[in-house]
């Protein structure tokens, strides 16, 4: 709510062209430092529902823990402020200060459990990890700010275009680009900058692992469309960020992207922990995504492409809050829950929530007719429709490697032997949050049209005013 009060009195940012007709992109507040467009309140209302589910799976969880104090609360809803100046920054310095306020939030709420050790040791790692990679961010935004005198995200995307089109290979443009990209990519998980994942997803309170693996991994991807230029993809005169760069960072980012699928993927074949198994999962999404960016020309990035990204976004949002709810609900009395074989008969204790813990999962893997085959399907296709074959195509065998280690979760669910007894106790609370995550995960699934529809009036590619979802 912070970002929606500063931006009241906002002036109307001066249309940008392409071609002979102009058009509106948002709105500039706080001496242009925010950009509140469409793109932006696409990610606010991302973040508010991971938030609010996480909530919910959070209440009965910190009980068990003896933990459930309102500072927890206070500090999810400060990092979902450090959220929206992330996703709605138009200064790299606002979007810095939005990054810290996230991060040091998220440090805190990984090391809530005070009295368990591995809590404490993933927050310090998490903590050590993430100071360094944001050391590295905030030198590569100094660079930029250099070479181009201005902190504003617009003017950086001219002058950089201006000094590329004179020295392509410009050696402070390129370190900038580097240190720059490093930063956000550890942000998002990507090997290799992906170590601090699998150790702080373990240690942390359940509930926020499930919330770091949405909500923070979505604000990490806010922050690298921003910066790298990537929210506009339909305007080619539009030019933001680090766009202009972009028949450099592409073959980058092809690297990365095959690095992460492979690795993540390869990784979570040997996990025994949940927690550590739907980490090296979630890296690997963060791998599918990675192709979005990459759709496209060498100059002009696929709207598909974006498109794909934000899609996926919103259904990991639903199907990946609701796996990690069901692990949430296997604590109580002396039982952790988050180790493979804690799911074992599950179906015998708990059929609704093994049947739902079988939907996420399947979801997860891309099977239709569930939500996250069209994140994979919109990824793909710009793919394709780019010339990309080989990449669309090993994101398709990787996405088989998905399915194994997910179906050998839903093995134990339904044919391992548990060795309590009785019913598994799930909350109200609980119940609620489930509820709401399988309910989208099959409601996108087979009705999609709705939120592509969202999805493309976010990138100004449809003109058709959001209320057209509602109705």
């Amino acid at each position: 709510m912070g970002v929606l009060f500063a931006v009241r009195g906002v002036v109307t940012i001066q249309h940008w062209m392409q071609g002979n007709r102009s058009v509106s992109m948002g709105s500039l507040g706080m001496m242009d430092a925010i950009l509140v467009d469409r793109c932006a309140l696409y990610f606010f209302y991302l973040f508010l529902t991971a938030t609010a589910i996480s909530i919910l799976i959070s209440v009965r969880y910190m009980k068990t823990e003896h933990e459930n104090h309102g500072e927890y609360y206070a500090l999810m809803l400060l990092s979902v402020v450090g959220m929206m100046c992330m996703a709605a920054g138009f200064d790299i310095v606002l979007i810095f200060i939005g990054l810290e306020l996230m991060a040091i939030s998220t440090y805190v709420l990984v090391g809530f459990l005070r009295r368990d050790r591995r809590s404490n040791e993933a927050a310090l790692k998490y903590l050590l990890l993430g100071a360094f990679s944001s050391g590295i961010f905030v030198y590569g935004l100094s660079l930029l700010y250099g070479l181009t005198d201005s902190t504003n995200l617009g003017d950086i995307g001219k002058r950089l275009a201006m000094i590329l089109a004179k020295d392509p290979h410009n050696p402070i443009a390129i370190v900038a680009l580097l240190t720059t990209a490093t930063g956000l990519l550890f942000k998002i998980a990507a090997v290799p900058f992906h170590q601090w994942a699998p150790d702080a997803y373990e240690g942390a309170p359940t509930c926020i692992t499930g919330f770091m693996s949405v909500a923070v991994k979505a604000a990490g991807w806010a922050m690298l469309l921003r910066v790298m230029g990537a929210t506009y993809p339909t305007y080619p005169n539009v030019v933001l960020g680090l766009a202009a760069m972009r028949p450099i960072y592409v073959p980058l980012f092809v690297f990365v992207s095959i690095a992460t699928m492979t690795g993540a993927n390869f990784a979570a074949l040997t996990q025994t922990n949940t927690k550590r198994l739907l980490a090296y999962s979630s890296i690997a999404h963060v791998g599918y995504m990675l192709l979005g960016l990459i759709a496209g020309t060498s100059t002009q990035l696929s709207p598909d492409g974006v498109k794909g990204i934000l899609i996926y976004l919103l259904v990991y949002t639903f199907m990946n809050l609701g796996a990690f709810g069901v692990i949430t609900s296997l604590r109580h009395r002396n039982v952790i829950g988050d180790e493979l074989d804690d799911l074992n008969g599950l179906y015998s204790r708990a059929p609704v929530e093994a049947v739902l813990m079988l939907i996420f999962l399947l979801s997860l893997a891309g099977i239709p007719p569930l939500a996250g085959f069209w994140g994979k399907y919109f990824i793909f296709l710009s793919l394709i429709e780019t010339g990309h074959y080989a990449l669309a195509s090993l994101g398709v065998l990787y996405s088989v490697f998905g399915l194994y280690y997910y179906l050998k979760m839903a093995n134990a669910m339904f044919m391992g032997q548990s060795e309590e007894r009785g019913l598994l106790p799930v909350s109200w609370t609980m119940r609620a949050a489930l509820a709401v995550t399988a309910f989208a995960t099959l409601f996108i699934g087979i009705m999609p049209d709705r939120f592509i529809n969202f999805v493309n009036w976010s990138l100004v590619i449809a003109q058709n005013p959001v209320a057209r979802l509602v109705h």
